[in-house]
């Protein structure tokens, strides 16, 4: 029996937003594909919990599968863990979206499966026929897919979120499934970095800092407050997490984040192409630099021309004023 997994992304016992825009790529897709039916495999902490929140959006079955060699992720163990899941219940195409844990799991998933893989596709024009981004975003290509089953990896920011469905799915446990152990790798632990801001791949509203801020001191003195007063994550161009302004879990960019918010604020950032692949599907984009030549104005929906240190602060008060008014 065929159809459209969706590999849902547990994030130590809660589902990722990106998982829920991967659910209408699949939607969209079994509707290229002439199909009706969309089915979801959750694995890991919590699944069965998961899997019954999951199944409130449009969903013929949610898969859950519990058990203590994948209570945490590797991707040695999950993918042997879906593939013995598979065995016994095929379909001719999974899709997750295009995030770090998915980009670990496809590709071996592929391997063993023997199946054709596509990664961080923006629309789907066939059951074969995707566009995808090459080139850091500067050249969208059409490309075919061969072999099945077909691993699609989505980009979240070119797909809605999946709306709710009327009626709940139907939510089904399955395995335990025989895990051979022990692998190259291990789970030791997790280090999550806790923060009161909104997750970067999440946030409506995301302030950037670049070479521009000039120093660690220039960069958390000048975007945090800004950042706090827009209730935004904060995010960063690969010049600033190169020089160690910041950590490059704030990285935006082709080999950082791609992000997509309602606002967009680039203060000090010139505008590489590489970090322009990771925001410029922004609704609103705001640049601040002092040089009137940098190419991040040529996508800026509002720019600045000013000196940062002083901008950003009037920005600040600004702000401040229209939210106590």
């Amino acid at each position: 029996m065929a159809g459209i997994l969706v590999v849902a992304e547990n994030y130590e016992g809660r589902l990722r937003s990106a998982t829920f825009h991967a659910v209408q790529a699949a939607l969209d897709y079994a509707k290229v594909k002439g199909e009706s039916d969309v089915f979801a495999l959750v694995l890991g902490t919590d699944a069965s919990k998961l899997a019954r929140e999951l199944a409130l959006y449009p969903l013929a079955e949610v898969f859950c599968l519990e058990q203590p060699e994948i209570a945490h992720y590797t991707a040695e163990a999950y993918s042997e863990a879906i593939s013995k899941f598979l065995e016994s219940r095929p379909f001719d195409a999974l899709i997750g979206a295009s995030s770090t844990f998915v980009k670990d799991l496809f590709p071996r998933l592929a391997e063993r499966l023997g199946g054709g893989m596509v990664n961080e596709v923006l629309e789907i024009l066939a059951p074969d026929r995707f566009k995808r981004p090459m080139f850091a975003g500067s050249v969208i290509a059409t490309v075919r897919l061969e072999g099945d089953p077909k691993l699609i990896t989505i980009r979240p920011t070119a797909f809605d979120t999946a709306p709710k469905a009327q009626e709940g799915a139907k939510v089904t446990p399955v395995g335990p499934f025989a895990i051979s152990l022990p692998f190259t790798a291990e789970f030791v632990q997790f280090e999550e970095v806790k923060s009161e801001r909104p997750k970067l791949t999440e946030a409506k509203r995301v302030v950037s800092g670049g070479r521009g801020l000039k120093s660690a001191e220039g960069f958390h003195s000048t975007i945090e407050p800004l950042a706090d007063t827009l209730g935004a994550a904060i995010g960063a161009s690969r010049a600033a997490v190169d020089s160690g302004f910041c950590p490059n879990d704030y990285q935006v960019g082709q080999t950082g984040k791609v992000v997509a918010p309602d606002l967009y604020v680039a203060v000090g950032i010139s505008g590489a192409i590489q970090h322009l692949a990771g925001m410029k599907d922004s609704k609103v984009i705001v640049a601040v630099n002092k040089d009137e030549e940098a190419p991040i104005f040529e996508i800026a929906d509002y720019g600045l021309v000013a000196d940062l240190f002083k901008a950003v602060p009037e920005m600040i008060g600004e702000l401040k004023k229209v939210k106590s008014a």
